[in-house]
């Protein structure tokens, strides 16, 4: 009898695990019975169901990352290899019309072939050299911007589309690199044409200035003037403690060769 009592028991507790559905904090919940969906979606917690007839669908309401390696069609007709990354979320409320209109692999059947198309839509507007250059972001923008119009009807919130890696053609990479280089030369050049151009505005304003101070002394240095700056210089000579032999004219401090 008592292994029978621990049989039972033990069928009991298998039952009741069965019918437990455990929806956690990033997840809704759909009940699914009998292969129908059912009206109202779960929230996070223990869900008990009838194991035979119910089971509870859970699908992810956190953001998700979805990677995708696609070669893309350029403007002049290369393809270009690309990884790139899809970040998008559910609505819980829309999660019941999800299921119905796409099934639980909505990201094959739905996300994924919408994405295709409008990738390619975009990147085919765009050179192969703009993928690599700001323009990515806004081949980024406008495919965003064509799955949102596709799918948030349906449901899903796409909150990114990011271009991770792109691979050109082999030949393609170096011109580019080379243009690059190029621009980036161009760019240095021109800063040192300007620091050459403003060093020699700032040359022919000091000269301008030396020119126009010469001008004003020229002025002023009357025959007055000139006999008081003498008398000064005898004044400081005779007043200095070295030996010293002066020749002058009687006008001037110092006149070794007065004719000249």
């Amino acid at each position: 009898m008592k292994t029978i009592a621990k049989i039972v028991l033990l069928a009991s507790l298998i039952s009741l695990v069965q019918s437990c559905s455990i929806v956690r904090q990033d997840e809704v919940g759909v009940k699914r019975r009998l292969g129908r969906i059912r009206s109202g979606v779960y929230s996070s917690g223990v869900r008990l169901i009838n194991p035979f007839f119910t089971r509870i669908i859970k699908l992810p309401v956190r953001t998700v990352n979805l990677e995708v390696n696609v070669d893309l069609p350029s403007k002049e007709g290369l393809t270009i290899n690309t990884e790139i990354s899809i970040l998008y979320h559910i609505i819980p409320e829309k999660t019941i019309d999800i299921l119905k209109e796409a099934g639980i692999k909505y990201e094959t059947t739905l996300i994924l072939p919408v994405f295709r198309s409008a990738v390619a839509d975009v990147s085919a507007r765009f050179f192969a050299k703009d993928m690599h250059s700001s323009k990515r972001a806004e081949i980024e923008q406008a495919v965003k911007e064509q799955m949102i119009m596709l799918l948030e009807k349906r449901g899903f919130v796409i909150e990114s589309v990011l271009m991770k890696t792109v691979k050109l053609p082999t030949g393609l990479t170096r011109a580019v690199e080379d243009k690059l280089e190029a621009e980036q030369e161009s760019q240095r050049m021109e800063f040192v044409l300007s620091k050459e151009r403003m060093e020699a505005e700032r040359l022919k304003i000091q000269a301008e200035g030396i020119k126009e101070y010469n001008r004003i002394i020229s002025q002023d240095l009357t025959p007055l003037l000139l006999q008081f700056m003498s008398i000064e210089a005898f004044k400081d000579l005779s007043q200095s403690s070295n030996s010293k032999v002066i020749i002058t004219d009687g006008k001037t401090p110092l006149l070794l060769n007065p004719e000249k």
